[in-house]
């Protein structure tokens, strides 16, 4: 969270719309893959020449634009200047804190997703930040880093017969934005099998290793939620029947991802749940095991005190005490405290204390 707050600190002060790039991920130089495509043909072309990259685009074809670098703030502002785009739009591009949401615009649309993955280290999710921008004829994706996550996509762009060749850009965000939601059924299932190990960790019994990974998972589903539940309000808004970019044809297959959406965060809040009585069933452990020490120092504390009292007794040293003078009065007193002793053992064994 500091790093977080020290990268946001670098904005203060500057206008409204200024390019700085604000994420994790940094690259020498933005790559741009241009695909124009119609029903009967489709052409691809990858480059880092902006230039190259506008005169590949045919304005009687469907164009998808995606840009892997968002910290090149020239390209950013190159994009937004061909498309019209607003200065804020590409402000939020850039900054890839941003929470999913949907701007409206005149003659675009402007959408923000987050790309779930599992570090393989840490086993914890991270998101990466991708932006759509939807036009008449066109889709330009922003991407933090190269990722190949849009590659069934590109696949089916190349089959002819395929539904997206047939369709418009506002089918392709469809696309795009359902293998995101897919993606995150993988997301969960990784999680639901770490919760499995981590359960049987606290069943087999409570070591402080067990309590670091019980937070840090909750942790980790917290950061989970918080990058999916936005996303219901932005498929909300995609279905409305005023937004004019996107086709009405289209509205149930958007509401299928709604549903799916609120799929995943009911797996988000159970697998919370989880946690939380993983927590109480640690706690638990813990409370038990420390009843079971007190139990024992209890007991062994309760057969000692008869015997203190007997050793007490005949340590005083009074002259007149008979025993004090009988030649078998010390065993006779450790054959009383060995009476006691089993006596006791007996009776807490009747009792079922040990």
């Amino acid at each position: 969270m500091p790093e977080r707050n020290a990268r946001r600190s670098s904005k203060a002060g500057l206008p409204p719309g200024t390019l700085v790039h604000l994420g994790r991920h940094v690259a020498e130089k933005a790559t741009l893959t241009i695909i124009s495509y119609s029903k009967d043909t489709c052409r691809v072309r990858e480059t880092t020449s902006l230039e190259e990259c506008f005169a590949f685009i045919d304005p009687s074809m469907v164009t998808w634009i995606n840009i892997d670098a968002v910290n090149d703030a020239k390209t950013v502002e190159a994009i937004g200047k061909h498309f019209n785009l607003h200065p804020l739009l590409l402000e939020d591009i850039m900054n890839t804190g941003q929470r999913p949401k949907m701007d409206e615009y005149e003659d675009h649309l402007f959408l923000v997703l987050k790309m779930l993955l599992i570090n393989v280290d840490t086993r914890s999710p991270e998101a990466d930040q991708i932006s759509f921008v939807l036009g008449r004829n066109y889709l330009v994706t922003f991407l933090e880093r190269q990722s190949d996550v849009f590659l069934p996509a590109k696949e089916r762009l190349q089959t002819e017969s395929s539904r997206i060749r047939k369709s418009g850009p506002d089918y392709l965000l469809y696309t795009l934005v359902d293998i995101i939601v897919d993606n995150y059924f993988a997301i969960i299932d990784k999680g639901s099998e770490i919760l499995d190990e981590l359960e049987s960790k606290v069943i087999a019994g409570a070591q402080r290793e067990t309590l670091i990974e019980i937070q840090k998972r909750k942790r980790d589903f917290i950061f989970l939620r918080k990058s999916i539940s936005p996303l219901r309000d932005v498929l909300l808004a995609l279905q409305r029947k005023d937004t004019s970019l996107v086709s009405p044809s289209l509205i149930m297959f958007f509401r299928d991802i709604g549903d799916h959406s609120v799929h995943v965060i009911d797996s988000i809040e159970t697998a919370r749940e989880m946690l939380s009585g993983m927590l109480d069933i640690y706690l638990s452990s813990v409370s038990n095991r420390l009843n079971e020490v007190m139990k024992v120092l209890t007991i062994i504390s309760t057969i000692f005190i008869p015997l203190t009292f007997i050793a007490g007794v005949y340590g005083m040293n009074f002259h007149n005490m008979p025993e004090i003078g009988w030649p078998y009065g010390y065993y006779a007193s450790l054959v009383l405290m060995a009476f006691v002793v089993i006596t006791m053992l007996i009776f807490f064994r009747k009792k079922k204390w040990f």
